[in-house]
């Protein structure tokens, strides 16, 4: 069995976010990049259907040369092997199209993909792999077991969880749950060594042209300054409301 995991190298919920030439770009200055968390999620059942499976499991991410340490990463975690395709990731319609020619060049049973990224939200490039390659998909997945050529797996829904069988080749929208946070794998020296030992390759690009650029960023505006009404001061809150706030 052969397993691709999309990776996405997103900076980490704790930087402090910045934006230059007139806010139009992201300032990656200082920022530390990490894996996205819906992506690891993905990564460990990967790695765990390795072992269940006799799989091998090949990470990929779109992006330049600032991206390999994530990849390094996910080859300390239990990935075999680690691939590259060396362009910006600016849209998800061309980082789905770059991944879609990898993927016909190399078959792949599953592919795993976060639901979304932290960064962007977008939630797109899932779905839209599996359409460019004619893959059955499941997105919100939270639970994925394979036997053979049949996945059995469960999805999130609006109230409750729905649980369906497929065929493969498939492709998943990993999140939360597709594992516990408890089960994530923190790479140890063995792992890190292992690592080095493991192939990156870098993919030319085939040069596909985004269909969306990121025209202007804006910043949330800073919150107004909170107002804190004492229990037994009723009368002052209803006049701040109704005075100042109007919303009676």
């Amino acid at each position: 069995m052969n397993i691709l995991v999309c990776i996405s190298n997103v900076p980490d919920t704790t930087s402090k976010i910045n934006f230059i030439e007139n806010d139009s770009k992201f300032d990656s200055n200082g920022i530390q990049y990490i894996i996205n968390p819906n992506d690891e999620f993905g990564l460990t059942k990967a790695v765990k259907l390795k072992e269940s499976n006799d799989a091998k499991v090949t990470v990929l991410t779109v992006g330049e040369h600032n991206v390999e340490a994530t990849l390094k990463k996910c080859l300390a975690i239990g990935a075999d092997k680690a691939v590259r395709i060396d362009c910006p990731a600016i849209d998800a319609f061309s980082v789905a199209k770059e991944i879609e020619f990898h993927c016909k060049d190399t078959f792949y049973d599953i592919i795993i993909c976060g639901r979304e990224s932290i960064d962007y939200n977008g939630g797109l490039v899932p779905g839209l792999l599996a359409g460019f390659l004619d893959y059955n998909f499941v997105t919100n997945c939270v639970s994925l077991e394979v036997e053979g050529d049949k996945a059995t797996f469960s999805r999130e829904i609006s109230g409750g969880t729905e649980i369906s069988e497929s065929l493969l080749p498939i492709v998943i929208g990993s999140q939360k749950g597709l594992v516990e946070e408890s089960d994530l794998i923190i790479p140890n020296m063995r792992g890190i060594m292992m690592a080095r030992q493991k192939t990156l390759d870098v993919i030319k690009s085939r040069g596909i042209k985004p269909k969306a650029y990121d025209l202007k960023f804006n910043k949330p505006e800073v919150k107004s300054e909170v107002k804190l009404i004492k229990p037994n001061e009723l009368d002052k809150l209803i006049d701040l409301l109704e005075n100042e706030a109007k919303v009676i």
